[in-house]
């Protein structure tokens, strides 16, 4: 089933690929970015650089680019809209991207996930100490960079940057704690209480990426709150997309095996949504949580079947589905509200596109 949302999404057209656009921003903001982190301690700047890609363990160059480089070009395609070059984004797309690889060297340690990018993980090739020590550096460096704006714009920055490292740490802390919360009764996670988790691990950072590159532009304060809130929007549809390729996702498009997200009995949208379903849905509802509490800590295929079944009879699919919808709609309304350059403005749909148009 591909899942998408023409009507949502094809208000305006550019000829650049999302994939173009992604590889435009990275190249503008990559000289920046590996000049900030030649500053660090070598083996650090070495533990940072393996995290980008850049290299391999030992400092032997490799051919990556660490990523889709998401939040960079949020910046930098903000700053064009807002009407300037992209360059005066690239301070503001330097620090998010080390925020966000900083938040990944710690996750990872914390999830224990052992691979990242087809790579081990920088805490499984070096130790968890010095990929603990990396990350710090990483997020020293981030605020290094906001605070050298010129202009009066640096401490603004500075503190825009502060409080979306607050709300990521916010809602990294309530998904640590949702592990150990039951599946069902008063103290179940229920879909609310998820999707702010969301908004405040995922959406924080993305819409600072889009504020600070507006900010950065000259752009009225009216235009870089709305900008803020289409990057946290984006980044709810993002993640929950990503919970419905948790379940269904085709593991030829993923790289991840089907049902991944149940065999780690991951709390995500779909299921604590079909959890919390009533009238028709209920009895399957039912049924899922029976399963779920019965269930081993890592349940066989047969079980993680069944229980993709019920999530889906439950409606724990469908209102997944039409929770990203609203979350595209509410940027499609935050975009649609303000004077930004065409070209960018496609540009930024275009993105918003690759995000959540993904084979569900």
């Amino acid at each position: 089933m591909t899942t998408t949302f023409p009507e949502l999404l094809g208000a305006q057209e550019t000829t650049a690929t999302a994939g173009e656009i992604l590889g435009r921003c990275r190249e503008l903001v990559r000289p920046t970015l590996a000049d900030t982190v030649g500053r660090l301690h070598p083996w650090v700047a070495e533990m940072a650089a393996y995290s980008f890609g850049w290299c391999d363990v030992g400092g032997t160059p490799a051919e990556g680019s660490g990523g889709k480089g998401v939040r960079q070009a949020l910046a930098v395609l903000c700053a064009e809209a807002a009407g300037a070059s992209g360059e005066a984004a690239v301070a503001g797309a330097v620090a998010v991207e080390l925020v966000h690889t900083f938040s990944l060297l710690h996750d990872d340690i914390m999830d224990g996930d052992q691979t990242r990018r087809t790579r081990p993980t920088v805490w499984k090739a070096y130790g968890t100490g010095p990929a603990v020590l990396a990350g710090d550096a990483l997020f020293a460096l981030a605020v290094e960079a906001l605070a050298g704006v010129d202009g009066t714009g640096a401490a603004a920055a500075v503190r825009r940057l502060s409080a979306a490292l607050g709300d990521l740490v916010r809602g990294q802390a309530d998904d640590l704690l949702f592990e150990s919360r039951p599946w069902t009764g008063p103290e179940a996670v229920g879909p609310e209480e998820y999707r702010t988790m969301v908004e405040h691990k995922t959406g924080a950072l993305l819409g600072c990426a889009a504020a600070l590159g507006a900010a950065l532009a000259g752009a009225p304060e009216p235009t870089v709150a709305a900008l803020d809130r289409a990057g946290r929007h984006m980044g709810v549809a993002f993640q929950v997309v990503d919970d419905l390729l948790g379940i269904w996702g085709d593991p030829a498009v993923t790289g991840k095996p089907v049902h991944r997200d149940l065999r780690q009995r991951k709390k995500t949208f779909p299921v604590l949504a079909a959890l919390s379903a009533r009238g028709p849905g209920a009895p399957a509802a039912e049924r899922l949580a029976t399963l779920l509490r019965d269930s081993p800590d890592i349940p066989d295929d047969a079980t993680t079947r069944r229980a993709a079944a019920l999530i889906e009879r439950a409606g724990g699919r469908s209102a997944a589905l039409e929770e990203a919808e609203r979350h595209i709609a509410a940027v499609e309304t935050c975009l649609e509200s303000l004077p930004l350059a065409p070209r960018a403005n496609a540009e930024l749909r275009t993105l918003l596109r690759f995000l959540v148009r993904r084979d569900t």
